[in-house]
C-alpha cells in the first residue's frame, strides 16, 4: 500500500476554483491508477475522477465533466484535481485513493486499496 496525503481544500465562492493535491509515498506510484472521491454529510462516498498509472487515460463522473481535471506527476509522486466553476453541491470531503493496478479497475470505493484522510472543500452560494 501507499501512503496518501491530500491538501488544497478550503472555502470558495460558487464559480471559483480550487486545486487539490495528493502526495504519495512509495516507489510504485507510476504503476498504480489513482482516483478522487468525495463524501458529503449524510451521503455515501462517490467517485469523482480517476487516472491510469501512465496518466494517459482519465475518467470523470458526469457531474464534473468539463469543470474538473485530474492529472498526475509521476516523477514527483503527485496527483492533482483542478476544480473550476465550483457549485455548492461540490461541497464535500475529497479523498485521494490509489488502486492496485495501473488500469482503473472500477469507480467504486472497493476498487481502490489505499486512501488519504481527506480535505474539506466548501463552496458557498
Amino acid at each position: 500500500q501507499v501512503q496518501l496525503v491530500e491538501s488544497g481544500g478550503g472555502l470558495v465562492q460558487a464559480g471559483g476554483s480550487l486545486r487539490l493535491s495528493c502526495a504519495a509515498s512509495g516507489r510504485t506510484f507510476s504503476r498504480l491508477a489513482m482516483g478522487w472521491f468525495r463524501q458529503a454529510p449524510g451521503k455515501e462516498r462517490e467517485f469523482v475522477a480517476a487516472v491510469t498509472g501512465s496518466g494517459g487515460t482519465t475518467y470523470y463522473t458526469d457531474s464534473v465533466k468539463g469543470r474538473f481535471t485530474i492529472s498526475r506527476d509521476n516523477a514527483n509522486n503527485m496527483m492533482f484535481l483542478q476544480m473550476s466553476s465550483l457549485k455548492p453541491e461540490d461541497t464535500a470531503v475529497y479523498y485521494c485513493a490509489a488502486g492496485q493496478f495501473a488500469y482503473v479497475r472500477g469507480q467504486r470505493p472497493a476498487d481502490f486499496a489505499s486512501w488519504g484522510r481527506g480535505t474539506q472543500v466548501t463552496v458557498s452560494s
